[in-house]
Protein backbone atom coordinates (compact mmCIF):
# COMPACT_ATOMS: atom_id res chain seq x y z
CA UNK A 1 0.00 0.00 0.00
CA UNK A 2 0.66 3.41 -0.71
CA UNK A 3 0.77 6.55 1.88
CA UNK A 4 -2.55 7.37 0.74
CA UNK A 5 -4.30 4.15 0.00
CA UNK A 6 -6.01 1.59 2.95
CA UNK A 7 -8.01 -1.47 3.10
CA UNK A 8 -11.59 -0.35 4.60
CA UNK A 9 -13.69 -2.71 6.69
CA UNK A 10 -14.95 -4.52 3.58
CA UNK A 11 -11.55 -5.86 2.84
CA UNK A 12 -11.60 -3.44 -0.30
CA UNK A 13 -8.59 -1.69 -1.70
CA UNK A 14 -9.35 1.91 -1.66
CA UNK A 15 -7.75 5.56 -1.68
CA UNK A 16 -8.10 8.73 0.05
CA UNK A 17 -9.06 10.67 -2.65
CA UNK A 18 -11.96 8.52 -3.43
CA UNK A 19 -13.32 8.88 0.21
CA UNK A 20 -16.93 10.73 -0.80
CA UNK A 21 -16.86 7.83 -3.24
CA UNK A 22 -19.27 4.76 -3.47
CA UNK A 23 -21.01 6.08 -0.28
CA UNK A 24 -24.39 4.53 -0.46
CA UNK A 25 -25.80 4.80 3.11
CA UNK A 26 -25.06 8.52 2.98
CA UNK A 27 -26.26 9.30 -0.65
CA UNK A 28 -29.63 7.49 0.44
CA UNK A 29 -29.93 9.51 3.84
CA UNK A 30 -29.40 12.62 1.77
CA UNK A 31 -32.06 11.45 -0.70
CA UNK A 32 -34.33 10.49 2.09
CA UNK A 33 -33.72 14.31 3.79
CA UNK A 34 -34.38 16.07 0.43
CA UNK A 35 -37.61 14.37 -0.20
CA UNK A 36 -38.96 14.46 3.66
CA UNK A 37 -38.68 10.82 4.39
CA UNK A 38 -37.47 8.58 7.41
CA UNK A 39 -34.78 7.38 7.72
CA UNK A 40 -34.72 3.42 8.32
CA UNK A 41 -33.61 2.07 11.40
CA UNK A 42 -29.98 1.54 11.57
CA UNK A 43 -29.07 3.97 8.92
CA UNK A 44 -27.79 6.41 11.31
CA UNK A 45 -24.99 3.94 12.69
CA UNK A 46 -24.14 2.62 9.31
CA UNK A 47 -23.27 6.27 8.22
CA UNK A 48 -21.16 6.56 11.12
CA UNK A 49 -19.01 3.49 10.92
CA UNK A 50 -18.73 4.41 6.89
CA UNK A 51 -17.39 7.57 8.10
CA UNK A 52 -15.60 7.00 10.77
CA UNK A 53 -13.63 3.86 8.54
CA UNK A 54 -12.69 6.66 5.87
CA UNK A 55 -11.37 9.39 8.06
CA UNK A 56 -7.79 8.07 7.76
CA UNK A 57 -4.39 10.05 7.35
CA UNK A 58 -1.68 8.86 4.86
CA UNK A 59 1.33 7.23 6.34
CA UNK A 60 4.23 5.19 5.33
CA UNK A 61 2.74 1.87 5.25
CA UNK A 62 -0.95 2.45 4.19
CA UNK A 63 -3.26 5.69 5.59
CA UNK A 64 -4.26 5.25 8.80
CA UNK A 65 -7.59 5.19 10.57
CA UNK A 66 -8.18 8.18 12.61
CA UNK A 67 -10.37 7.38 16.19
CA UNK A 68 -13.68 10.02 15.98
CA UNK A 69 -13.26 10.65 19.71
CA UNK A 70 -9.98 11.90 19.54
CA UNK A 71 -11.20 14.79 17.71
CA UNK A 72 -13.81 16.57 19.53
CA UNK A 73 -10.71 17.55 22.76
CA UNK A 74 -8.53 18.52 20.15
CA UNK A 75 -11.18 20.70 18.23
CA UNK A 76 -14.01 22.23 20.62
CA UNK A 77 -11.80 22.30 24.09
CA UNK A 78 -9.23 25.45 22.83
CA UNK A 79 -12.03 26.94 21.07
CA UNK A 80 -15.00 26.53 24.49
CA UNK A 81 -12.00 27.97 26.62
CA UNK A 82 -10.78 31.03 24.30
CA UNK A 83 -14.68 32.47 23.82
CA UNK A 84 -15.20 31.51 27.40
CA UNK A 85 -12.17 34.40 27.80
CA UNK A 86 -14.25 36.54 25.83
CA UNK A 87 -16.48 37.51 28.84
CA UNK A 88 -17.84 36.99 32.75
CA UNK A 89 -20.97 35.50 31.22
CA UNK A 90 -19.69 33.46 28.59
CA UNK A 91 -17.34 31.91 30.68
CA UNK A 92 -19.82 30.84 33.26
CA UNK A 93 -22.18 29.06 30.89
CA UNK A 94 -19.59 27.35 29.21
CA UNK A 95 -17.48 26.11 32.40
CA UNK A 96 -20.99 25.22 33.48
CA UNK A 97 -22.38 23.10 30.61
CA UNK A 98 -18.68 21.29 30.09
CA UNK A 99 -19.28 19.14 33.09
CA UNK A 100 -22.77 18.30 32.00
CA UNK A 101 -21.70 17.48 28.49
CA UNK A 102 -18.97 15.26 29.77
CA UNK A 103 -21.23 13.34 32.37
CA UNK A 104 -23.81 12.84 29.69
CA UNK A 105 -20.92 11.19 27.03
CA UNK A 106 -19.82 9.13 29.68
CA UNK A 107 -23.30 7.56 30.86
CA UNK A 108 -24.12 6.81 26.75
CA UNK A 109 -21.37 5.24 26.35
CA UNK A 110 -21.49 3.42 29.39
CA UNK A 111 -25.03 2.17 28.68
CA UNK A 112 -23.74 0.79 25.35
CA UNK A 113 -20.64 -1.11 26.67
CA UNK A 114 -18.50 1.21 24.55
CA UNK A 115 -14.69 1.83 25.10
CA UNK A 116 -13.95 5.45 23.72
CA UNK A 117 -10.35 7.11 23.82
CA UNK A 118 -12.34 10.58 24.71
CA UNK A 119 -11.87 11.11 27.55
CA UNK A 120 -7.95 9.96 27.83
CA UNK A 121 -7.66 12.39 24.93
CA UNK A 122 -9.45 14.87 26.68
CA UNK A 123 -7.35 14.46 29.81
CA UNK A 124 -3.91 14.51 27.98
CA UNK A 125 -4.63 17.07 25.55
CA UNK A 126 -6.34 19.54 28.74
CA UNK A 127 -2.75 18.75 30.21
CA UNK A 128 -0.87 19.87 26.99
CA UNK A 129 -3.35 22.84 26.36
CA UNK A 130 -3.16 24.51 30.42
CA UNK A 131 0.70 23.72 29.86
CA UNK A 132 0.92 25.65 26.74
CA UNK A 133 -1.43 28.33 28.39
CA UNK A 134 0.76 28.57 31.26
CA UNK A 135 4.27 29.00 29.29
CA UNK A 136 2.95 31.49 26.98
CA UNK A 137 0.26 33.71 29.74
CA UNK A 138 1.71 33.46 32.86
CA UNK A 139 5.55 32.73 32.84
CA UNK A 140 5.99 36.05 30.56
CA UNK A 141 4.42 38.03 33.24
CA UNK A 142 7.98 37.65 35.37
CA UNK A 143 6.23 36.73 38.56
CA UNK A 144 6.83 32.89 37.97
CA UNK A 145 10.86 31.82 39.27
CA UNK A 146 12.50 29.26 36.89
CA UNK A 147 12.65 26.84 40.16
CA UNK A 148 8.96 26.99 39.81
CA UNK A 149 8.64 25.88 36.37
CA UNK A 150 10.94 23.45 36.03
CA UNK A 151 9.29 21.61 39.87
CA UNK A 152 5.58 21.98 37.27
CA UNK A 153 7.37 20.32 34.76
CA UNK A 154 8.58 17.19 36.66
CA UNK A 155 5.05 17.17 38.42
CA UNK A 156 3.93 16.59 34.74
CA UNK A 157 6.43 13.88 33.88
CA UNK A 158 5.99 12.11 36.31
CA UNK A 159 1.92 11.83 36.34
CA UNK A 160 2.44 11.21 32.69
CA UNK A 161 4.74 8.09 33.70
CA UNK A 162 2.43 6.67 36.00
CA UNK A 163 0.01 7.02 33.59
CA UNK A 164 1.89 5.48 31.35
CA UNK A 165 2.36 2.39 33.53
CA UNK A 166 -1.39 2.45 34.54
CA UNK A 167 -1.98 1.70 30.97
CA UNK A 168 -0.25 -1.77 30.69
CA UNK A 169 -1.86 -4.72 31.87
CA UNK A 170 -4.06 -4.61 34.76
CA UNK A 171 -4.04 -8.41 35.19
CA UNK A 172 -6.08 -9.79 33.04
CA UNK A 173 -6.56 -13.53 33.65
CA UNK A 174 -4.91 -15.90 30.85
CA UNK A 175 -7.66 -17.38 28.20
CA UNK A 176 -7.78 -20.94 27.75
CA UNK A 177 -5.63 -21.89 25.17
CA UNK A 178 -7.25 -22.04 21.72
CA UNK A 179 -10.58 -20.92 23.26
CA UNK A 180 -11.57 -24.03 24.31
CA UNK A 181 -14.33 -24.89 26.88
CA UNK A 182 -12.90 -26.14 30.25
CA UNK A 183 -14.45 -28.46 31.80
CA UNK A 184 -15.25 -27.40 35.68
CA UNK A 185 -17.19 -30.57 36.35
CA UNK A 186 -14.59 -32.56 38.05
CA UNK A 187 -14.68 -29.27 40.58
CA UNK A 188 -16.73 -29.25 43.79
CA UNK A 189 -20.41 -27.33 43.37
CA UNK A 190 -19.62 -25.81 46.85
CA UNK A 191 -16.43 -23.85 45.58
CA UNK A 192 -17.43 -22.45 41.98
CA UNK A 193 -20.50 -20.26 41.42
CA UNK A 194 -21.76 -19.41 37.93
CA UNK A 195 -21.30 -15.87 36.97
CA UNK A 196 -22.42 -14.83 32.93
CA UNK A 197 -21.87 -10.98 34.10
CA UNK A 198 -19.01 -10.92 35.84
CA UNK A 199 -20.60 -9.48 39.23
CA UNK A 200 -20.66 -12.34 41.82
CA UNK A 201 -17.17 -12.55 42.39
CA UNK A 202 -17.47 -12.25 45.96
CA UNK A 203 -19.34 -14.26 48.83
CA UNK A 204 -19.44 -15.64 52.31
CA UNK A 205 -17.52 -14.19 55.28
CA UNK A 206 -13.43 -14.89 56.19
CA UNK A 207 -13.61 -16.51 59.26
CA UNK A 208 -10.81 -18.76 59.87
CA UNK A 209 -6.85 -18.16 58.75
CA UNK A 210 -5.13 -20.49 58.34
CA UNK A 211 -2.62 -22.26 55.20
CA UNK A 212 -1.43 -25.91 55.31
CA UNK A 213 -2.73 -26.36 59.01
CA UNK A 214 -0.58 -23.51 60.03
CA UNK A 215 -2.26 -20.28 61.40
CA UNK A 216 -0.69 -17.12 59.65
CA UNK A 217 -0.14 -13.99 61.81
CA UNK A 218 -2.58 -11.03 61.52
CA UNK A 219 -1.19 -9.09 58.79
CA UNK A 220 0.25 -11.92 57.04
CA UNK A 221 -2.60 -13.78 56.31
CA UNK A 222 -3.76 -14.10 52.58
CA UNK A 223 -5.69 -11.33 51.73
CA UNK A 224 -6.74 -12.61 48.67
CA UNK A 225 -8.65 -15.94 49.46
CA UNK A 226 -9.44 -15.93 53.10
CA UNK A 227 -11.49 -18.98 54.52
CA UNK A 228 -14.93 -19.15 52.80
CA UNK A 229 -14.17 -17.11 50.07
CA UNK A 230 -14.91 -19.41 46.97
CA UNK A 231 -13.61 -19.16 43.65
CA UNK A 232 -16.45 -18.86 40.79
CA UNK A 233 -16.67 -19.87 37.34
CA UNK A 234 -16.61 -17.25 34.36
CA UNK A 235 -18.99 -18.20 31.23
CA UNK A 236 -17.72 -15.26 29.23
CA UNK A 237 -14.09 -16.21 29.46
CA UNK A 238 -14.83 -19.77 30.42
CA UNK A 239 -12.30 -20.18 33.04
CA UNK A 240 -12.28 -20.41 37.18
CA UNK A 241 -11.42 -17.15 38.59
CA UNK A 242 -9.91 -16.73 42.28
CA UNK A 243 -11.58 -14.80 45.03
CA UNK A 244 -11.65 -10.86 44.24
CA UNK A 245 -11.17 -11.38 40.21
CA UNK A 246 -13.88 -9.99 38.37
CA UNK A 247 -15.19 -9.79 34.70
CA UNK A 248 -14.96 -6.49 32.88
CA UNK A 249 -17.70 -6.15 30.51
CA UNK A 250 -15.98 -3.47 28.21
CA UNK A 251 -12.74 -5.14 28.16
CA UNK A 252 -14.59 -8.31 27.55
CA UNK A 253 -11.37 -10.20 30.09
CA UNK A 254 -11.31 -11.16 33.41
CA UNK A 255 -9.22 -9.35 35.82
CA UNK A 256 -7.21 -10.13 39.34
CA UNK A 257 -8.48 -8.04 41.97
CA UNK A 258 -10.72 -6.08 39.32
CA UNK A 259 -11.72 -2.72 41.01
CA UNK A 260 -13.10 -0.67 38.35
CA UNK A 261 -12.74 -0.27 34.28
CA UNK A 262 -11.26 3.67 34.31
CA UNK A 263 -13.11 5.48 31.55
CA UNK A 264 -10.13 8.10 32.03
CA UNK A 265 -7.20 5.40 31.15
CA UNK A 266 -9.69 3.56 29.06
CA UNK A 267 -8.51 0.93 30.97
CA UNK A 268 -9.19 -1.79 33.87
CA UNK A 269 -7.99 -1.03 37.19
CA UNK A 270 -6.81 -3.78 38.96
CA UNK A 271 -3.88 -5.54 40.86
CA UNK A 272 -0.82 -4.90 38.57
CA UNK A 273 -1.54 -1.36 37.70
CA UNK A 274 -3.63 0.02 41.17
CA UNK A 275 -0.75 1.28 42.57
CA UNK A 276 0.18 3.09 39.48
CA UNK A 277 -2.77 4.40 38.87
CA UNK A 278 -3.30 5.90 42.25
CA UNK A 279 0.38 7.74 41.65
CA UNK A 280 -0.81 9.04 38.40
CA UNK A 281 -4.01 10.79 40.35
CA UNK A 282 -1.46 11.56 43.27
CA UNK A 283 0.51 13.61 40.62
CA UNK A 284 -2.37 14.88 38.46
CA UNK A 285 -3.80 16.76 41.43
CA UNK A 286 -0.54 17.95 43.49
CA UNK A 287 0.20 19.65 39.79
CA UNK A 288 -2.85 20.95 39.05
CA UNK A 289 -3.05 22.69 42.47
CA UNK A 290 0.48 23.82 42.20
CA UNK A 291 -0.32 25.22 39.05
CA UNK A 292 -3.29 27.05 39.66
CA UNK A 293 -1.57 28.51 42.97
CA UNK A 294 0.85 29.89 40.35
CA UNK A 295 -1.32 31.27 38.25
CA UNK A 296 -3.66 32.98 40.49
CA UNK A 297 -0.37 34.41 42.34
CA UNK A 298 0.42 36.22 39.01
CA UNK A 299 -2.98 37.58 37.81
CA UNK A 300 -4.60 38.34 41.16
CA UNK A 301 -1.27 39.43 43.52
CA UNK A 302 -2.19 39.99 46.70
CA UNK A 303 -4.68 37.73 47.18
CA UNK A 304 -4.79 33.76 48.74
CA UNK A 305 -5.74 31.64 45.99
CA UNK A 306 -9.01 30.33 47.33
CA UNK A 307 -10.14 33.79 47.42
CA UNK A 308 -8.63 34.99 44.07
CA UNK A 309 -10.72 31.94 42.59
CA UNK A 310 -13.82 33.36 43.53
CA UNK A 311 -12.87 37.09 43.77
CA UNK A 312 -10.28 38.34 40.59
CA UNK A 313 -10.90 42.08 39.94
CA UNK A 314 -9.31 42.69 36.65
CA UNK A 315 -9.35 39.31 35.21
CA UNK A 316 -11.05 39.98 32.09
CA UNK A 317 -9.22 43.79 32.04
CA UNK A 318 -7.27 42.10 29.11
CA UNK A 319 -7.40 38.87 27.01
CA UNK A 320 -4.27 37.23 28.57
CA UNK A 321 -5.56 37.34 32.44
CA UNK A 322 -9.22 35.96 31.25
CA UNK A 323 -7.76 33.51 29.33
CA UNK A 324 -5.49 32.41 31.99
CA UNK A 325 -8.38 33.05 34.58
CA UNK A 326 -10.88 30.49 32.87
CA UNK A 327 -8.09 27.64 32.05
CA UNK A 328 -7.82 28.41 36.46
CA UNK A 329 -11.08 27.35 36.74
CA UNK A 330 -11.07 24.36 34.11
CA UNK A 331 -8.50 23.37 35.82
CA UNK A 332 -10.36 23.84 39.16
CA UNK A 333 -13.16 21.99 38.11
CA UNK A 334 -11.28 18.57 36.35
CA UNK A 335 -9.07 19.25 39.52
CA UNK A 336 -12.23 18.80 41.58
CA UNK A 337 -13.28 15.61 40.28
CA UNK A 338 -10.03 13.84 40.38
CA UNK A 339 -9.82 14.68 43.68
CA UNK A 340 -12.99 13.38 44.55
CA UNK A 341 -11.62 10.04 42.94
CA UNK A 342 -9.05 10.00 44.85
CA UNK A 343 -10.25 10.60 48.18
CA UNK A 344 -12.88 7.29 47.10
CA UNK A 345 -9.58 5.45 45.92
CA UNK A 346 -7.57 6.17 49.67
CA UNK A 347 -10.27 5.49 51.90
CA UNK A 348 -11.28 2.12 50.03
CA UNK A 349 -7.67 0.92 49.96
CA UNK A 350 -7.58 2.02 53.76
CA UNK A 351 -10.81 -0.67 54.13
CA UNK A 352 -9.36 -3.10 51.46
CA UNK A 353 -12.11 -2.87 49.66
CA UNK A 354 -12.48 -2.40 45.85
CA UNK A 355 -15.03 -0.44 43.89
CA UNK A 356 -16.28 -3.57 42.57
CA UNK A 357 -16.78 -5.19 45.82
CA UNK A 358 -18.96 -1.92 47.61
CA UNK A 359 -20.99 -1.66 44.19
CA UNK A 360 -22.32 -5.29 44.92
CA UNK A 361 -22.06 -4.77 48.45
CA UNK A 362 -24.40 -1.84 48.02
CA UNK A 363 -26.71 -4.29 45.12
CA UNK A 364 -26.88 -6.56 47.81
CA UNK A 365 -27.30 -4.55 50.86
CA UNK A 366 -24.27 -6.33 52.92
CA UNK A 367 -21.93 -3.49 53.57
CA UNK A 368 -22.03 -0.81 55.96
CA UNK A 369 -21.77 2.91 54.87
CA UNK A 370 -18.74 4.59 56.49
CA UNK A 371 -18.10 8.44 56.74
CA UNK A 372 -20.93 9.79 55.28
CA UNK A 373 -21.18 6.88 52.58
CA UNK A 374 -18.52 7.45 51.01
CA UNK A 375 -16.59 4.42 51.77
CA UNK A 376 -18.69 0.71 51.79
CA UNK A 377 -16.78 -1.42 54.36
CA UNK A 378 -17.67 -4.96 53.16
CA UNK A 379 -16.03 -6.65 56.06
CA UNK A 380 -14.32 -9.61 54.61
CA UNK A 381 -10.92 -8.20 53.69
CA UNK A 382 -10.43 -5.35 56.14
CA UNK A 383 -7.42 -6.65 58.73
CA UNK A 384 -6.79 -2.71 59.94
CA UNK A 385 -5.41 0.16 58.69
CA UNK A 386 -1.46 -0.41 58.60
CA UNK A 387 -2.13 -4.21 57.32
CA UNK A 388 -4.75 -3.16 54.41
CA UNK A 389 -2.46 -0.96 53.20
CA UNK A 390 0.47 -3.25 53.71
CA UNK A 391 -1.32 -5.36 51.22
CA UNK A 392 -1.80 -2.38 48.89
CA UNK A 393 1.44 -1.91 48.40
CA UNK A 394 2.68 -5.62 48.03
CA UNK A 395 0.53 -5.62 45.33
CA UNK A 396 2.99 -6.06 42.66
CA UNK A 397 5.01 -8.58 44.27
CA UNK A 398 2.54 -10.69 45.94
CA UNK A 399 3.36 -14.55 44.47
CA UNK A 400 1.23 -15.11 40.81
CA UNK A 401 -2.04 -16.81 40.53
CA UNK A 402 -1.99 -20.08 38.56
CA UNK A 403 -3.73 -19.88 35.42
CA UNK A 404 -7.59 -20.84 34.60
CA UNK A 405 -5.62 -24.52 33.14
CA UNK A 406 -3.88 -24.95 36.16
CA UNK A 407 -6.85 -24.59 38.38
CA UNK A 408 -8.91 -26.70 36.19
Amino acid sequence: LCCCEYVDRRGRRNHLAACCCDCEELDDGCDRWLTCKSLPPGALERIADTIADRLRVPWFSGAVKINVSLVPPLVLLPVFLHVAALHFLLGLIILTSLPVVVLWYYYLTHRRKERTLFFLSLGLFSLGYMYYVFLREVVPRGHVEYSQVVTLTCGLILMLAALSRAKKDPGYLPIPAGNEKPSHQGLPNESIRGSSSGLHGVSGAASSRAVNGKAKGYCRMSAEQPAGVKKDWCTKCQLVRPARAGHCRLCGRCVRRLDHHCVWINSCVGEQNHQAFILALSFFTLTSVYGITLTLHTICRGRTPFVALFYCPGAYSDYSSALSFTCVWYCAIVTTGMGYILLIQLLNISYNVTEREARLALRDNTGRRLLGGLVIDTGQYNRGLLCNWGHFLSLRSSPPQHSAEDIV
